[in-house]
């Protein structure tokens, strides 16, 4: 699809396809390494603009004679919308999955022999058959087969929190077409998991472009868990009533209990879990991506590649397993830009849970389980903070940052209490029971006793004898769960899930029993009241874009929210494949007359322009 006469630059693309002005960040270079044939592994924030690092370059190389770029996709059901969004920018691009009947997968194949299309999505498994290696082959034999881009690239790392087998097989692009340049991307890769693609995808001589993992937008806040369903909905009540969001649980069960609990709060919400079928799963997906006000209730199966740009909020009920699916997650909420609510409720059952996971797994090597230990721990440190939240998510990730002023702990510095005294009695406690009895107790029976409890396991292994009875009975069992929590984020302590859940001291514990190093605590929140400040910010920020606009924009923008809609339902995309709200508003604002007057406008680009411009002119100018 020839631009103009000459062969066009990556900033013409981005301007006459995609209607931006400027490139954000380090797209530019990256774009530029990529046109000229260059390997690159990207590491960019979700919203940060990583499609357009390879979309720019396919269409740039493209027009040069370079053939099609090939993008592999982990999901099927997000490709619709993908190539729809490029149909939409005039951009000829086309999918092969396992939902195309023969004939529609043959026609797509001519359409590549052809030269015809500029970006071709396939899964990974796709690209491992016979027929699509030979395919691939024919292509690059004649010439035509320009780039490989590889999305959601830590899917290929048994490190990363999304790992599928599948992926392994990509490794044969480099090997069967070294020539052929390839761009692997994804928004979440610590330095283990970065360093195991790498080598997976034989990316070792690639330029890496890693971009600050910082999602200023979103304000972080994590709660103890006293009764999650109550204060989810609370949650959801004061500060995004009406609005979209991800609620993420562990469990089928669980999704479709807070699925209900909402649904007769008045809360228009959805259940999304793998035990659903697979044609009702791609039907609530696209009812969450079409519909500005559902609450998606959903397990981790639900999300990945999600481009929904007004998501406000995504909150978790159970702990994730590991910082990684933590910022992927949360990652999904403010894609375009406007503030959102990153919330999580976590108590110290999600802990027990998750390293319960890891340490029964009968498929996984004892090197495995430990790196999972320790992002586990990771996890919890985080949680149990003190520090920015922000700041401390960054050091995971090997960036330094500073106080955000926009998370929890900055926004409500968190009470903290000279605690080394109740930490010495509960390492006692724990060290005394398992040395009279010669084997380890769990963590209610081990504040029974430290509370003064003479139940009756107390009594049968002796244990109200112990000098460690009622030792601590000026603190509440929730107090003493809340140091238990702590301790454990401290590596004094570890629940040991292969003996039924029972603690366990480690090393560092013998530093705090001799008194050698003090310990200082969060203390226990006494409930979760919503913050005044968020709420008057919350306020502030849903009707912000809005509130700069007069009453005649106002006006505009209300119908060309109404006219959008039409034409999503008519091309079967979501409204924010037509336009963004953001290009939306911009155009009530200008009150165009005429094409010249939409021209320039962020999200505006030439096909667009005459596809829609004078339907766009009709609207804005219709009589009220």
């Amino acid at each position: 699809m020839p631009l103009s006469s000459s062969p066009p630059t990556p900033l013409d693309v981005l301007g006459q396809v995609f209607g931006y002005s400027h490139f954000r960040g380090p797209q530019a270079a990256i774009v530029e390494h990529v046109v000229q044939g260059g390997d690159a592994l990207v590491l960019m924030p979700t919203g940060g603009g990583k499609s357009l690092c390879y979309q720019i370059p396919a269409i740039v190389r493209q027009n040069a004679g370079h053939g099609v770029t090939v993008v592999i996709s982990p999901l099927i059901a997000l490709m619709h919308d993908q190539v729809g969004a490029l149909h939409e920018a005039g951009v000829a691009a086309a999918f092969l999955n396992s939902t195309q009947s023969f004939e529609e997968s043959s026609d797509i194949e001519q359409q590549l022999l052809r030269n015809e299309l500029t970006l071709l999505y396939a899964a990974p498994e796709r690209i491992n058959t016979p027929r699509m290696r030979g395919l691939l082959a024919s292509l690059n034999e004649r010439g035509r087969l320009s780039l490989f881009a590889i999305d959601e690239a830590h899917c290929v790392s048994q490190w990363g929190h999304d790992f599928r087998p599948e992926y392994r097989s990509l490794s044969l692009l480099h090997e069967t077409f070294p020539d052929v340049p390839r761009i692997a991307l994804t928004a979440t890769a610590d330095a283990l998991t970065r360093q195991d693609m790498i080598e997976r995808l034989k990316l070792e001589d690639a330029h890496q472009f890693v971009s600050s993992f910082d999602r200023p937008n979103i304000r972080y806040t994590i709660v103890e868990k006293t009764d999650a369903t109550r204060q989810l909905l609370r949650f959801i009540e004061t500060e995004h009533q009406g609005e979209a969001g991800i609620v993420y649980c562990q469990s089928r069960k669980r999704v479709e209990e807070i699925a209900g609990t909402l649904q007769d709060a008045g809360i228009k919400a959805l259940a999304y879990h793998a035990g659903l079928d697979a044609a009702l799963r791609q039907q609530r997906q696209d009812r969450f991506l079409r519909e500005e006000d559902l609450v998606m209730v959903a397990t981790i199966a639900f999300g990945m590649g999600i481009d929904k740009p007004d998501v406000r909020f995504v909150a978790h009920l159970d702990m994730p397993k590991n910082i990684e699916g933590y910022y992927q997650e949360t990652g999904r909420a403010g894609r375009d830009g406007q503030s959102a609510n990153a919330w999580m409720v976590y108590g110290l059952q999600d802990v027990v849970n998750q390293r319960r996971m890891i340490d029964t797994s009968e498929t996984a090597s004892e090197e495995f389980k430990q790196v999972m230990r320790g992002k586990l721990d990771a996890l919890l440190s985080l949680a149990e903070d003190t520090r920015c939240r922000r700041v401390s998510l960054l050091h995971y990730f090997g960036e330094d940052s500073q106080p955000c002023g926009n998370c929890d702990n900055c926004l409500s510095p968190p009470a903290v209490w000279e605690a080394t005294e109740a930490a010495r009695k509960m390492l006692s406690c724990i060290y005394r029971v398992q040395q009279a009895s010669g084997i380890s107790f769990g963590a209610g029976h081990i504040m029974d006793i430290l509370r003064g409890k003479a139940t009756e396991k107390v009594v049968q292994y002796g244990h109200d004898k112990l000098s460690t009875f009622g030792i601590g009975a000026e603190l509440g069992e929730a107090q003493w769960r809340s140091v238990l929590r702590q301790l454990i984020a401290k590596n004094t302590v570890r629940v040991d899930t292969e003996a039924y859940s029972t603690l366990q001291l480690l090393p560092d514990a013998r530093q705090v029993l001799k008194g050698e190093v003090s310990v200082v605590l969060r203390a226990q929140a006494l409930g979760s009241k919503p913050d005044r400040r968020k709420r008057e910010t919350k306020t502030s920020v849903k009707g912000l874009a809005e509130a700069t606009l007069n009453a005649g924009a106002l006006e505009r923008l209300a119908r060309l929210k109404a006219w959008r809609a039409e034409v999503a339902r008519e091309h079967n995309l979501p409204a924010f494949v037509i336009f963004h709200d953001a290009t939306l508003r911009a155009i009530a604002e200008r009150a165009p007359l005429t094409l010249q007057d939409l021209e320039g406008i962020s999200g505006m680009g030439v096909k667009k322009l005459q596809a829609y411009g004078a339907e766009v002119l009709r609207v804005c100018n219709a009589e009220t």
